[in-house]
């Protein structure tokens, strides 16, 4: 079989109109804005307006990370394309792709084979310029902060603690640390900053978890942006930049409409960082396609011990959502890595390793079914070297904790090759009723909350807050956010602090070594290393391979 890449394969669908599109959404004519023939932003009057009753809702969730890939993207894409082929009415809910990413080395994130999110180059690259949106508003925060520092300082605002970051959607690793206002006196303060890039801005965050404008004006409002001399802490609010900045966010805040290579409808709204933040599309989004259709998934970002439990713990709780059923991808070959296997070793059978990697995945299984109290089903992405005794060997050991496994080929032939796990999803939202629980309470100290995650879902031991956090979190619930959940950014590769461990370790303790609040948000950030919010292109980025010829079709992209 000849192979293509995901962009030949993308450009050889013929997209249908958009109007098409959001017919089969139930989004009616006048709530379309469009962008071009195969883009429209959805006007949220449509929440307020329609009286549909919300469709079921499923979370697609993965073991823990590794080089060899899991697919959980092409999964979501495909289930949903599957379920379309089986007859139900469906919908997708994805993040958008940051051109970080793009240029860089781990690549977009509009699906993969044939289960993507079309029109791909668009999707990956300006699609309706909501990231452009969100950068100027952050910037736009940075720059008054500045300037009332500049005309007289009356917040009394102490230019060596100031957190806000400017931000640019882009991995440039020379922007990570800056001293800017140079030039003299009328060219600013000088002062030590930096950048972000922009999915890591707590804007994003914010954008992603609003109802409204009146709420996104809200939390705008509440956004930290530094400390006075005395201590207290100064919020956009009190720069009198919330109006401006939700002015510039008004048109990024409607959920855009797409659609999948099989003309199944995506709503693809906004990404932040599944580290620091929360890592799951809009809120809005979410909302508009449980309403338009029977079934919406989606996804969260990372393994199901960081994206779903933040999906779970922070946006379920803040937008009153309760999954029906989770699915939880899998490979063979991921899991041969966990068992200690090299990635130049996976492609021979080796139960051992098969054995020794497993634990991961059924640590990830029990959390959803016994933390969470959700119905799970696990689906396997199917590699042409995995062996039926591999496959057999997985299938038996979920069966033994009450969970189906279905194997998966959406890369390779789209939604048919997601008839089965779409199947499985239907039989688990219409006949295991979950009893959805959360994995801690808020009215718990700081520190109860954080030992909940790490004992509950990591499987650790103990929590170790280094004095300078215990600091933090001393005078974080002084002034009242000790009743926050909690978003723990550590590294995705492991259950661990360290990336190193990786399986399903037990008996460690994770060590707490930065705690910061994200007020607008509404959640406390608990650092557990030094997690990066500002990449760096890799030797050999994947721009050098990107073209477009004379007549703007788009090449090497992934």
């Amino acid at each position: 079989m000849e192979y293509k890449t995901d962009i030949e394969i993308a450009q050889a669908c013929k997209l249908r109109p958009i109007e098409e599109i959001a017919a089969k959404a139930h989004v009616d004519e006048k709530y379309l804005e469009r962008y071009g023939r195969y883009k429209a932003k959805i006007d949220p009057a449509l929440l307020r307006e329609s009286d549909r009753e919300n469709g079921k809702l499923v979370l697609v969730t993965a073991i823990t990370p590794t080089p060899a890939g899991e697919g959980k993207t092409t999964t979501t894409i495909g289930l949903a394309d599957g379920l379309h082929r089986i007859g139900k009415d469906v919908a997708v809910a994805l993040r958008e792709p940051s051109l970080g990413p793009v240029f860089g080395i781990k690549g977009g994130a509009a699906g993969g084979g044939y289960a993507q999110v079309v029109p791909m180059e668009d999707i990956n690259l300006h699609f309706t310029g909501d990231f452009h949106a969100i950068g100027a508003a952050n910037n736009l925060l940075a720059a008054m902060l500045d300037n009332h520092i500049q005309q007289g300082n009356s917040l009394h605002i102490d230019p060596r603690r100031i957190t806000w970051k400017r931000c640019v959607d882009m991995n440039d690793r020379q922007l990570r640390f800056v001293v800017d206002g140079l030039g003299g006196k009328a060219n600013g303060t000088p002062r030590e900053d930096g950048f972000d890039i922009t999915v890591a801005s707590e804007i994003m965050a914010v954008f992603c978890l609003a109802s409204s404008i009146t709420d996104l004006k809200e939390r705008l409002g509440r956004i930290i942006v530094g400390y006075s001399y005395e201590g207290k802490p100064v919020t956009a609010a009190d720069l009198k930049a919330v109006g401006a900045m939700a002015a510039l966010l008004k048109d990024a805040l409607k959920p855009n409409l797409v659609q999948t290579l099989e003309g199944t409808p995506a709503f693809v709204h906004g990404g932040p960082f599944a580290n620091i933040a929360h890592g799951c599309n809009s809120v809005m989004a979410t909302r508009i396609a449980l309403k338009m259709g029977d079934y919406t998934v989606t996804e969260a970002g990372f393994g199901a011990d960081l994206g779903a439990e933040k999906f779970l713990d922070i946006k379920c709780r803040m937008a009153g959502l309760k999954p029906d059923a989770v699915v939880i991808v899998a490979t063979v070959r991921a899991l041969k890595m966990h068992g200690g296997l090299a990635k130049t070793e996976l492609a021979t059978e080796d139960l051992a390793a098969l054995e020794k990697g497993i634990p991961n995945l059924l640590r990830h299984v029990s959390n959803i079914r016994n933390v969470y109290g959700l119905p799970c089903v696990v689906a396997i992405n199917r590699f042409p070297t995995d062996t039926d005794a591999e496959i057999d060997f997985i299938i038996r050991k979920c069966r033994e904790l009450g969970v189906n496994t279905v194997l998966s080929t959406v890369w390779a032939e789209g939604g048919k090759g997601g008839e089965a796990l779409a199947r499985e999803v239907v039989r688990l939202c219409e006949e295991e009723k979950g009893d959805f629980r959360y994995s801690y309470e808020l009215d718990g100290s700081i520190e109860e909350k954080i030992t909940a995650i790490v004992t509950r879902v990591y499987g650790g031991k103990d929590v170790s807050i280094l004095p300078a956090a215990q600091k933090q979190i001393d005078e974080l619930a002084k002034l009242g956010f000790g009743n926050l959940p909690v978003c723990i950014a550590k590294t995705q590769y492991s259950f661990t602090d360290d990336p190193t461990k990786l399986g399903a370790p037990e008996g460690f303790t994770v060590t707490v070594k930065n705690v910061k609040v994200s007020a607008g948000a509404g959640f406390l950030v608990v650092l557990t290393g030094d997690i990066m919010t500002m990449p760096g292109l890799p030797k050999v980025p994947a721009a050098e391979r990107i073209d477009v010829d004379e007549n703007g079709v788009i090449s090497g992209l992934f």
